[in-house]
Formats: C-alpha cells, structure tokens, sequence
C-alpha cells in the first residue's frame, strides 16, 4: 500500500504563474487570445469597437427619433441652427435639415458599419481567392495574378475607389463594391507571400513525402497555417473602411437623400454650416476618428500577439 508523505516544512506546492504563456501544446490563437487579455491596448481597442458595434446595432432603440425625421425643422433658421443644450428635446442640437443631430449620429454608426463590413469581407474573400491560386499553384498563374495585383496597387486606394464608384453610380452598394476591390490586391499579396514562406516547412514536407494532393496540402495545411496575418489586416482595414467610406460620401459618391443620416454625409453639409454651426461637422468627425483607432487599436494588437517573435518573449 503506498502512501503519500505530506510536504517538507517551509515547502510549498509550485503554483500556477497567471503570466506565463498556456502549455506547449497551446494553440496558436488561444495563445494569442492569452496575450491580448493582458494587453491594455487590445482592451481598449475591444471597447471601443463593441461600443461602436451596439450603438449600431441597438440603433431603433437608442435613437430618439428615425434617421430621416426631421423634428425640428421649425427651429432652423438662415443664420441659426441651435446646438447642444439650446433645445430641452435635441440633446446635441439639430443639424441643418431640423433633424436630431444624436439621432444621426446613433443611424450613422450602423450605416458605417454596414459600409465597412461588407466591402471588408468582399475584398477578404476576393483577395484570399487570387492569394490562394498564387501562393498554391505558383508558376505561371502567380505571374499572372501578381502582374494584375501589381496593376492595381499602383494607383492608391482612395484613388482607385473614387475611380469605381464614378464608374458604378452614386449609391451605397457602389460604395461598398469599390472599396472592397481596392482591398482585393492588399489581401491576395499578403496571403501569397505567407503561403509561400510556408511552403518550405517541415510539415508541408511530410505531406509531399505522405503523397498528399497538392488541393489537399493547400487547403488544409498550408492556408490555415497562413491565414493569421490576413485576419490581422482585414481588423486593420475596418478602420481604413469607416474612413473610405466617409471620404466618398464626403465626395458626394455615397448616394441617398441629403438627409439620411451617414456620418461622410454629415460632413459634406456641414461645410457651409460652419461659422454658426462647427458642432455639424466635430461631432461626425469625432465618430470617426474613434471608430478607427478602435479597429487599428484591436488590429495592431492582433497582429502583436500573432507575430512569433513576440511570442517567444
């Protein structure tokens, strides 16, 4: 019969460490999900983008009022638009239509989001696509596909957005659409080239030696091993998004009724409003400027806690 002998006198059992890294066996994203719950700048980056995703979503129940009413139209005058606090009903006042300037801003943050996910998931999913026929096939298809991605990242994004949207219609979906294929080629490049430095490891080698299918090896070794650092972009692209975005509506590109409530759009009417009114246009521009340092707050962090030579430290 064995018998458990109680710890020498002044030992004490080995606890756990809360800041070493999980086991060796950790995962890669696990990992990373460790490190950014001790990263203050990925809490605050979290925050800001969760505050920013329920304010759009829970936008019919925050909002006073619909994001075209006009309730105050009767308070608006050529030389007057009354601001925060002048009005008991509009918290921050009315813009230059008679609608709540707050009630704007809560409808701005869901039809920004809209804008920044969808043209981001179509120019992830575009890009992926051209980045796995590269970086999988190589030879002559990478050649193709990198001439045409080179192509296009030499006219710079905004650019090159402003160009499809002229060419597609005024109209949010064109807005959409043009940013998401001015993404495509940030995308295919990066998956490409973190398909490729992948292509020499130990484990792509054993599947070629096991007489795997180069369809199996590619789609089930090598692009999830290399799909880290496209997660990581298309975080800090929401934030070029949001920005996109407000640029093109800002430029008139963005479609809809002058009073629909879009924070680009809140900012081109605010142009003339300037001298009685600056709120028209600090508010909008203050939306967006949180917005994304949120996502390039969450995004540089994401890209810290994945990058290998941060995790060996």
């Amino acid at each position: 019969m064995t018998t458990t002998l109680p710890p020498a006198s002044g030992s004490t059992a080995p606890s756990p460490d809360p800041e070493t890294p999980g086991p060796a066996g950790t995962s890669l994203f696990r990992d990373a999900f460790h490190r950014l719950r001790r990263n203050p700048q990925a809490i605050a980056g979290a925050v800001i983008v969760t505050l920013f995703l329920l304010v759009a979503l829970l936008a019919p129940v925050l909002a006073p009022y619909g994001g075209e009413e006009l309730p105050g139209r009767t308070h608006i005058t050529p030389t007057h638009i009354p601001g925060p606090g002048e009005l008991p009903d509009f918290v921050l006042g009315l813009d230059r239509f008679g609608g709540d300037l707050l009630s704007k801003l809560i409808w701005g943050a869901q039809a920004s989001l809209l804008i920044g996910v969808i043209s981001t998931a179509f120019g992830l999913v575009g890009g992926m696509l051209l980045g796995i026929l590269a970086g999988g096939f190589g030879g002559w298809v990478d050649n193709v596909i990198m001439r045409l991605v080179d192509i296009l990242l030499s006219v710079p994004n905004l650019l090159l957005a402003v160009s499809i949207a002229a060419v597609l219609g005024q109209g949010p979906y064109a807005v959409m659409i043009a940013i998401g294929v001015a993404q495509v080629p940030i995308f295919a490049r990066l998956l490409r080239a973190s398909m490729l430095s992948q292509r020499s490891a130990d484990y792509i080698l054993a599947a070629q030696t096991l007489g795997l299918s180069r369809r199996t090896i590619t789609m089930s070794h090598l692009l999830p091993n290399s799909v880290g650092p496209v997660i990581v972009q298309a975080t800090l692209t929401l934030a070029t998004a949001v920005i996109d975005a407000a640029a093109l509506s800002f430029l008139g590109l963005g479609g809809g009724r002058p009073q629909t409530a879009e924070w680009g759009r809140m900012l081109t009417y605010a142009q003339n409003e300037l001298g009685i009114a600056p709120q028209l246009a600090f508010f909008p521009g203050l939306c967006i400027a949180i917005t994304a340092l949120g996502f390039t707050l969450l995004g540089e962090s994401l890209r810290e806690a994945l990058d290998p030579k941060s995790r060996q430290k």
